[in-house]
């Protein structure tokens, strides 16, 4: 079970250097580490690379080093999500943004599942698996998103859920979303009501209608943190101070959220 908080990672307290880039020596992409990282996944390629500058500080002797580092949420589920992430490219082929987007959101999701209970299986795959009937909407209905957002969008550059724009983030909704994800799950050997709590969360992420679980509320937050702070559109200050104090479910995601603010975080992808 992770812990409350654990001295050394009181954020309040870091230094610049404490967040830096470091390249993937599978694909060359530039990853960001934090100090307390034990490894960071790639958003250009999915591997698992480990923080080159990690020091083990006081995991050296603390009891409780396992639970704050995350050395149990490897192993089994870490070939699952390689397995649907392999799965997850195939469907999305040559569209590198809903890719690198889906990584975005498992590089997060993996980051807040260090301090929150939840199950490691359901968050990654359902971080991995997300967005993936959106080619089906898109293919049907010519965009993901309702007509009349759409239209509101249009040279706002706001984007906060519980503000007067909420609704812009909502998504058509969609029957092909849960079953395409059922049929890689199945496909990858994850077990039935596993199966059925990472569709749940597929096909209500962008609502959160019918689910409140910790796994769903790990995938709000990290979709919301690659949303708000590695795409378009960008939100203006006021929108993003009310975005990161009103929308965010887990105290980890909203920590989050408040540091990449505070640093002025903007990458133009995930």
């Amino acid at each position: 079970m992770p812990i409350s908080q654990c001295p050394g990672q009181d954020k309040r307290f870091w230094k610049p250097d404490d967040i830096f880039e470091g390249p993937c020596p599978e694909c060359g992409a530039a990853i960001e580490f934090w100090k307390d990282d034990v490894r960071r996944r790639c958003r250009g390629c999915g591997a698992t690379v480990a923080n080159p500058r990690f020091d083990m500080g006081c995991a050296k002797w603390c009891k409780f080093a396992e639970q704050c580092l995350g050395a149990s949420a490897v192993g089994e589920t870490e070939d699952v999500a390689g397995a649907l992430i392999a799965e997850m490219k195939k469907v999305f082929g040559a569209d590198e943004r809903r890719i690198r987007h889906a990584l975005g959101v498992l590089d997060y999701a993996e980051r807040i599942l260090a301090r929150e209970q939840a199950d490691p299986l359901v968050v990654k795959a359902a971080a991995i698996l997300h967005d993936i009937g959106i080619h089906e909407v898109e293919r049907k209905h010519g965009s993901a998103e309702m007509p009349q957002l759409r239209e509101a969008k249009k040279g706002t550059g706001v984007f906060c859920r519980n503000g007067p724009l909420g609704a812009l983030h909502k998504r058509l909704p969609s029957p092909f979303w849960p079953p395409i994800a059922r049929q890689i799950l199945e496909r990858v050997g994850v077990d039935a009501e596993r199966a059925e709590h990472v569709c749940r969360i597929v096909g209500s992420h962008h609502s959160g209608r019918g689910i409140d679980t910790p796994e769903f509320r790990v995938i709000w937050d990290a979709d919301w943190l690659v949303n708000l702070f590695h795409e378009e559109p960008r939100p203006e200050p006021e929108a993003l101070h009310k975005a990161v104090e009103q929308t965010f479910k887990t105290a980890t995601g909203r920590e989050l959220a408040r540091l990449l603010a505070s640093r002025g975080s903007r990458r133009p992808s995930a």
